[in-house]
């Protein structure tokens, strides 16, 4: 779950809603337009969360301070499972092994942390696995990846609300919220309109999983509208 701040209240957006955003901007990506394996990425950026469906559905609450504990937080059981799940459910073997990638990618910062070896060794043999049905390249992969995650960040520097500058390879992304900015220009130099659809719910802390689920069950749609260009 994603949770983003909105004064006294907070906007929650689940990860499959933010990677099916991440392709609606992406489709606009001028350098991704004549791509000879397009839809195999696109597809790969709007299904690269859906590992997560199970846990958005039945989100928690972080026990030593009442708050959502969002998709940062969550325990490591729980980032630990979505990523295998999200893979084995890509009947394309090259979206499969994007996303595979992107989970290899996103943790690398646990690289060295043994609670997360069997996770890097499990995600590598999935990826490895993949590439070897789609008969090409681990460099042709490593070339495609930057589409996949260039979309996840704009996506979610909108999506959490962050601030903060993101970089990846060539790419700076930032939110002045409610636009988000990507130099150098990846979009052909035109603003692109995008919109989701959020729950709001009060900012507070909850006693409970059952009483956040309540909370959920009662929250109100918002459609939020941003920009990217």
């Amino acid at each position: 779950m994603i949770v983003r701040p909105a004064g006294n209240a907070v906007h929650l957006i689940t990860q499959p809603d933010h990677a099916h955003l991440a392709r609606t901007i992406m489709e606009r990506c001028s350098t991704l337009a004549d791509h000879a394996r397009r839809p195999s990425i696109l597809h790969a950026i709007a299904e690269h969360d859906n590992g997560w469906t199970e846990e958005d559905a039945a989100p928690i609450v972080n026990p030593a301070t009442g708050q959502i504990a969002d998709f940062v937080g969550v325990p490591i059981e729980i980032r630990h499972r979505v990523w295998p799940r999200g893979v084995e459910r890509l009947a394309d073997p090259w979206a499969a092994a994007l996303v595979a990638q992107h989970a290899i990618t996103v943790y690398d910062r646990f690289r060295a942390d043994q609670q997360w070896t069997s996770f890097f060794a499990g995600m590598e043999a999935m990826r490895d696995a993949r590439l070897s049905e789609s008969r090409l390249s681990r460099d042709q992969l490593l070339a495609d990846y930057p589409f996949l995650r260039l979309g996840d960040l704009v996506s979610l520097a909108f999506c959490t609300g962050a601030t903060s500058q993101q970089r990846f390879g060539p790419w700076v992304v930032k939110l002045t919220d409610p636009r988000v900015a990507v130099t150098p220009a990846a979009f052909g130099g035109a603003v692109v309109d995008f919109e989701i659809v959020a729950r709001e719910i009060p900012h507070r802390s909850f006693e409970s999983d059952l009483e956040l689920r309540t909370a959920l069950h009662h929250a109100v749609p918002r459609v939020l509208r941003g920009q990217v260009a």
